[in-house]
């Protein structure tokens, strides 16, 4: 074993036990953040405008700060990008992350220097625990890969913009820059495919053993080393075997990968996004993401199913319960208060807090009450496909509510990999299984309101061309699972 990975262990030691110290004692960790938070922006314009100085309880600052998304925080926003100083933090943001709003445009999420370490903090440590569970450090040997954004950056009023893995990859610590692959000429490169095929070429005879990135994209990356090198990936690289993901849920690709890779390799879920570092996978044998608590960012939630209700009620670290889909709220030291990041999540543990994210508050089916969400879904489909040999690339689900004849029903829109040898049976599995999961669903499946499942196959690279025509291919830009309208659907190359 090589200095460097002895170091590793030992440092990965030294982590665990800190996050020990606050992962159990999460009440008293919360409320030393939201204490440091108020104390800090009193004198801010936020901090102003909703009566800081008098805040010394959390329930004063939930009667004092109402739930917020992008387009209600924007007035102060477009302050601090006009170059304002101490409007949602004290003076002004290192950076704003770049992002793809849904109905304003670009969304400008401020980081400062008090949030930016977090985010690089958070994604070493997921590594160091992985380190600490398994014992496996010779990994720090070989090279790795982060499939991220430009690192371009614009700058404005003394503020650089870019997108957030773009930022990121100007902290890669020193220890790692040998590593760190790919270059940064190859890194700049805006058109995604061309990216990756550079990407491809840099790296096909180097010793690659940690790959990182959204798994629709490192996808891609992997279909064209096999392509260019004729054999699996685990093949080409032999000492490939960790892989690093966000974004979205991993299980619907699995056997892809595996096949792809022609083994199955260990894996760290991360759940990183502009607005902060929420979670990562601290261990190998518990399902969910370990909800970092110290991480300068103060927590709250509110069940899913109230969200849209007059004042629902909003819960903090002491108060959620197993199983229960929540909207998740944060208040940061970048300046986000009572944020809601569009994101929901459930615990899977309580001690210490983990969480899985099961969907986007937005992204649903709900065309005849069902209130279907993303984790449904992606475990319906899971389910569907286990002790089969089905294979899918990318799938995404919609209501069709006016048939041509009928009962309405749920489409799913599927780019398989390896079809079902009886396509309809496979519907019949993934409907079974979306009925034991959702009483509403299955209500209407038995009440003859909605019939079954069906299933549409979408052309080979479909979702990568309708990516490309709407010009999010690639980066950190992903398929949302289902919705409750046609508009992606209907756009489409089917089979």
């Amino acid at each position: 074993m090589s200095i460097k990975a002895i170091a590793a262990k030992l440092f990965a030691n030294h982590i665990y036990k800190k996050t020990q110290s606050w992962a159990n004692n999460p009440v008293a960790t919360q409320q030393a953040v939201f204490n440091q938070l108020i104390k800090e922006a009193r004198e801010t314009d936020f901090g102003k405008d909703h009566n800081f100085g008098t805040i010394t309880t959390y329930a004063d600052f939930a009667n004092q700060v109402p739930i917020r998304d992008y387009e209600d925080l924007k007035p102060y926003v477009e302050k601090v990008v006009a170059g304002q100083e101490n409007v949602l933090w004290k003076g002004k943001p290192l950076y704003f992350a770049k992002t793809s709003g849904t109905t304003s445009g670009a969304k400008y999420i401020p980081l400062t220097k008090e949030s930016m370490p977090y985010h690089i903090q958070a994604a070493r440590n997921a590594i160091l625990h992985y380190i600490h569970e398994t014992g496996k450090a010779d990994f720090v040997d070989g090279k790795m890969i982060f499939l991220q954004g430009s690192p371009i950056l614009e700058e404005k009023n003394g503020i650089q913009f870019g997108r957030l893995s773009g930022i990121v990859a100007h902290f890669v610590p020193k220890y790692l820059q040998k590593n760190r692959m790919p270059s940064l000429e190859t890194n700049c490169i805006d058109d995604w495919e061309a990216k990756v095929d550079a990407i491809v070429g840099e790296t096909f005879n180097e010793n690659m053993t940690v790959i990182s990135g959204i798994p629709s994209w490192v996808q891609m990356y992997f279909e064209r080393l096999e392509q260019k090198g004729g054999k699996p990936v685990g093949e080409i690289f032999k000492n490939f075997n960790l892989f690093i993901y966000g974004g979205v849920n991993y299980e619907p690709y699995r056997a892809k990968f595996e096949n792809l890779i022609g083994r199955k390799v260990d894996s760290i879920e991360l759940f990183p996004a502009s607005e902060g570092f929420f979670a990562y996978q601290d261990t190998q044998q518990q399902k969910g993401m370990l909800l970092l608590l110290d991480g300068g960012i103060f927590y709250e939630f509110i069940k899913s199913d109230s969200f849209f209700t007059d004042n629902p009620r909003r819960y903090t670290i002491g108060e959620v319960e197993l199983g229960v889909n929540y909207v998740l709220i944060i208040s940061t030291n970048a300046g986000l208060w009572g944020y809601n990041i569009g994101d929901t999540v459930q615990f899977t543990s309580l001690k210490p807090y983990r969480i899985i994210v099961s969907g986007r508050i937005k992204h649903y089916i709900s065309a005849f009450g069902e209130h279907v969400i993303g984790k449904e879904v992606e475990s319906a489909l899971q389910e569907a496909m286990e002790g089969t040999t089905v294979r899918v690339n990318e799938f995404t689900v919609a209501p069709q509510i006016n048939p041509a004849s009928g009962l309405p029903y749920h489409e799913w829109f599927i780019e398989f990999e390896q079809e079902p040898e009886n396509i309809s049976a496979f519907a019949e599995a993934i409907d079974t299984a979306m009925r034991k999961q959702n009483i509403y669903y299955d209500d209407l499946i038995v009440g003859n309101i909605l019939k079954k499942v069906v299933i549409t196959a979408v052309a080979k690279n479909g979702f990568q061309d309708y990516m490309k025509s709407i010009g999010k291919l690639g980066g950190q830009n992903k398929i949302p699972r289902l919705s409750d309208n046609r508009k992606i659907v209907d756009l489409l190359n089917l089979k």
